[in-house]
Order: C-alpha cells, then structure tokens, then sequence
C-alpha cells in the first residue's frame, strides 16, 4: 500500500501509511485502541474504500479474519469448512481439521461448540481459502493457552510457505522475525467538516 488514507464513521481516521511486505513476511500492527488497526485491515480487505492512495495487491490475495466467526450453526465443523473451501474453489479440508485440532469435532454442528472450539474452526477457514495475505484483527480472542500455540504454529506454517501476515494483535504468536508498524504516527490530522458540524459522533 503507498500513501493510504483510512476513516471509520466517515471521519478521517489514518493518512499517509506506506508499506510493502513481500513473501514470508509478518507485520504486526501496534497503537492503542481506537488508534485505527481494525480500520486499516477492513480497509485493505476491500470492505471500505480509502481515503486516498493506493493498495496494490489484488483481492483475491487476500484473506479477513476478524471478530465474527462466520460459521452457519446447523452446519457441522466438517461442513462449514467444506462450505468455505468451495465457496474459494479448494477440496480437502483435511490439513485444516488437523492444524487447529477439529478432527474429533468434525461432525458436531457448530452451534454446540464452545466459544474457543468456534474460534478454532473460524481460524481454520483461512486455511482453506488458498490465499497468500492474511490480514488477522484479533486472532485469538476466546482462544485458551493452548490453542494460541496451535494458531501460532499455524500462522509460522503459512509464512513458511512463502504466505505473508499483517495482524493486530496483543499476544506473543512466537514470531521472532516480525515486523512492527506503529499507528500513532499516522493519524490523520483534524479536518473541519463542512457547514461546521459539532455534534457528537455516535
């Protein structure tokens, strides 16, 4: 991306963020909360335009994982993934199953899983999209100790295959050769908003 404007609300949020990442590569958004992290990745995901410059890899690059699990509750484990590797034209969910421990799962429906065990199968559809660029807002949220060192091996997995990460997160993945972004840099500087709009935002 070069010189990429953000907003959230229709406000101005970033400016100015300029980055390549090239194969094999993770980058780890920082910044406080509301800073613009989520922003940046829905951005670069395609679910909102920018402000201004440009973004350059093409968006069947790109995989989102974000809050929601995406996950239909009356389809078992097994069927979500199949679901979702068809939807990207892949077939063998069986790699997926095993990365994020699901294979005992396979045929519960996911509306009886626990809140890490939906989390795992979330995650695991990104395994099965074929895309090289996963942009991760908050990967592990309800995920126990164990399944962060699960996720984590699988995130080294991708980048060892010559997949890239940009990922905001505040947990340790275990990776050592990440680089890091800082947000705070590239707010967006106040703007006047026409008629001289002063109500709160909600």
């Amino acid at each position: 991306m070069n010189n990429l404007g953000c907003a959230r609300g229709g406000l101005p949020l970033l400016e100015g963020v300029s980055l390549r990442l090239g194969a094999g590569a993770a980058l780890v958004l920082r910044g406080p909360n509301g800073c613009g992290k989520t922003t940046l990745l829905r951005t670069l995901a395609g679910l909102q335009p920018p402000l201004e410059g440009t973004i350059s890899a093409p968006a069947e690059a790109l995989a989102y994982a974000a809050h929601a699990d995406g996950l239909k509750p009356t389809l078992s484990v097994r069927e979500n993934l199949a679901f979702w590797a068809a939807v990207h034209g892949q077939r063998d969910i069986a790699p997926a199953l095993t990365a994020m421990d699901l294979r005992d799962l396979a045929t519960r429906p996911a509306q009886n899983l626990s809140a890490g065990q939906k989390r795992r199968l979330g995650l695991a559809r990104l395994l099965v999209t074929g895309r090289p660029i996963w942009l991760l807002d908050e990967p592990t949220v309800s995920l126990d100790t164990a399944s962060v060192a699960l996720f984590g091996a699988v995130v080294r997995g991708h980048l060892a295959s010559g997949g890239a990460v940009i990922i905001a997160t505040h947990i340790d993945l275990g990776l050592p050769e990440a680089q890091e972004l800082d947000l705070v840099p590239y707010r967006a500087k106040p703007r006047a908003m026409p008629g001289g709009f002063d109500e709160a935002f909600i």
